[in-house]
């Protein structure tokens, strides 16, 4: 289920980082957690880890900020932004239930997104429910954040992240998939089987920073490319909602229809 969300400056500040996603990220999780503590340790603590698995899946994604053309400050790593109205979609996996409920939550928000040097005041102005698109079981994507496919051995210090060229990337992909919709539904369970892959353009590497300015801080690397997947309809709805991506609630793997 998707929401676009209407956000609108309140100051005069125009100067926001451009690895801003890590900061939507911890705004949606304060605003779960000042609305509704359950709703939010539920994201952040069950996350739906399989037994000895330590992942732990979250169950919503956010696109790119649409803030128009904004002045790049590369040296500064800034995006200077111009525009008063800026959009954002953020997505749930959850029941249409809980359409109002989420509605509610994000109408009247306000909150600073950036961090202590540099960022920007908003107000959410609106907040309205997206239409599901009819789902198949062959559905075609383009990627509008990259897909995160990552794998650690015993001896890596840092996850290594894959590209589409490398032989373990569509294994890996489907294995998260799949792992993501079985541990997060009671029900049938779906296998890699089921679900095939077909990359249909060239990719691009990119990535974000993580907890910029921490002694956390890490950049993650995925690939932005569009992609025919054949799967059943609930993993296609699932996706739609939740993200393709390993890290999907720090903003990857959010998809368009192509």
């Amino acid at each position: 289920m998707r929401f676009k969300l209407t956000l609108n400056r309140t100051t005069k500040q125009r100067m926001l980082p451009m690895d801003y996603q890590y900061y939507v990220s911890a705004w949606i999780y304060k605003v779960l957690k000042q609305a509704d503590q359950d709703f939010a340790q539920f994201l952040h603590e069950k996350g739906y880890g399989g037994q000895g698995e330590t992942k732990l899946y979250k169950l919503f994604c956010f696109s790119r900020l649409n803030f128009g053309k904004p002045n790049l400050w590369k040296e500064k790593k800034l995006f200077e932004i111009s525009a008063h109205e800026i959009g954002l979609q953020i997505s749930f996996d959850v029941p249409e239930a809980a359409t109002n409920f989420i509605k509610g939550l994000f109408m009247s928000q306000e909150f600073y997104l950036g961090d202590k040097f540099n960022g920007i005041d908003f107000k959410v102005s609106k907040v309205e429910a997206l239409p599901e698109p009819d789902f198949t079981e062959t559905m075609k994507y383009r990627l509008q954040t990259p897909w995160v496919v990552s794998y650690m051995t015993e001896n890596d210090k840092y996850p290594q992240y894959l590209s589409p060229e490398d032989d373990m990337f569509e294994q890996r992909a489907i294995k998260h998939l799949v792992e993501k919709y079985n541990n997060t539904r009671d029900g049938e369970v779906i296998s890699q089987e089921k679900i095939r892959f077909k990359r249909i353009s060239d990719f691009k590497r990119a990535g974000f920073v993580m907890k910029p300015g921490t002694r956390e801080e890490t950049r993650v690397i995925g690939n932005l490319f569009e992609f025919e997947l054949t799967a059943p309809v609930e993993i296609n709805r699932m996706i739609w909602s939740a993200g393709v991506s390993e890290k999907s609630s720090s903003g990857f793997g959010w998809v368009e229809r192509y």
